[in-house]
């Protein structure tokens, strides 16, 4: 299906992981052109956007952080030459390792700063610059990836949890204010295997990472960033055009906390 059949989409975070699975998954439906974000992986966003024209979409790197207000007006001034957005995935974030939520010492408020600027200001900032290009379009669309963490607490650090509650918060906000121009919606995942545990935790814990959560989880799944694009996809076409608002958990279950079953009782 081509849901995305001449649209006009902006990804920020697009290097590598989800945020390349959904700049590719919209190229590969049917996207005129697809606008792609990272602060500091160029070389990756750039092997991002070759894949983007081999699914016959135009694809433009910017390089900015979107806690930086310049540099979300400029990711929305690519997009300036097709005279529309007509989707727009805030998937960029931040976190800080600090697992166990007990040590308070663990972060400090620049930390909490630091995070928040970029999960929750810099969403905010790209909406706002993207804001009269989404309103060109008829059938804009926002799509705000958060986080499980942001529903349960749990997570990478407190900061970050906490910065994904606010970012869940200002979804509803802005879903009622923007309507009925503009759509917003978020997705929640849970893991997703991805290198960024590799980077943060390293091959041999990332491997029991992956192994505890597939024993856990009730669909018994490590989710590939394909599996969460396809939901994040769905908000951003036309399929759900009556949905705004909206929070969906895609986490293979996650939430509903450890499969019993897939145990020896």
């Amino acid at each position: 299906m081509r849901e995305f059949e001449d649209a006009v989409v902006v990804v920020t975070g697009s290097a590598t992981g989800l945020g390349a699975a959904l700049a590719i998954g919209a190229a590969e439906q049917g996207a005129k052109a697809v606008i792609l974000n990272c602060t500091k992986s160029l070389a990756e966003a750039e092997a991002t956007a070759r894949l983007v024209r081999a699914a016959g979409a135009e694809a433009t790197v910017v390089q900015g952080d979107v806690s930086d207000d310049a540099a979300c007006r400029a990711i929305a001034a690519a997009a300036e030459q097709y005279g529309r957005i007509d989707a727009l995935a805030n998937n960029a974030g931040t976190t800080k390792q600090v697992p166990n939520h007990a040590d308070l010492d663990g972060l400090s408020a620049e930390d909490f700063h630091r995070i928040y600027s970029v999960n929750v200001v810099g969403p905010f900032q790209m909406i706002r610059a993207a804001r009269s290009l989404l309103e060109a379009s008829d059938r804009a669309a926002v799509l705000n990836v958060s986080s499980i963490a942001g529903v349960t607490g749990i997570g990478s650090s407190v900061a970050y949890a906490a910065s994904k509650g606010a970012f869940n918060t200002m979804t509803k906000s802005l879903a009622r204010a923007l309507a009925p121009r503009i759509r917003v919606n978020a997705i929640c995942p849970g893991f997703i295997d991805t290198r960024w545990f590799s980077d943060a935790f390293g091959e041999e814990l990332t491997t029991r990472i992956r192994a505890n959560v597939i024993a856990s989880v009730p669909l018994q799944a490590a989710s590939t960033p394909e599996d969460i694009a396809a939901s994040g996809l769905f908000f951003l076409s036309r399929a759900s055009r009556h949905v705004t608002g909206e929070t969906l958990l895609v986490d293979a279950g996650l939430h509903l906390g450890p499969n019993l079953s897939a145990r020896s009782l």
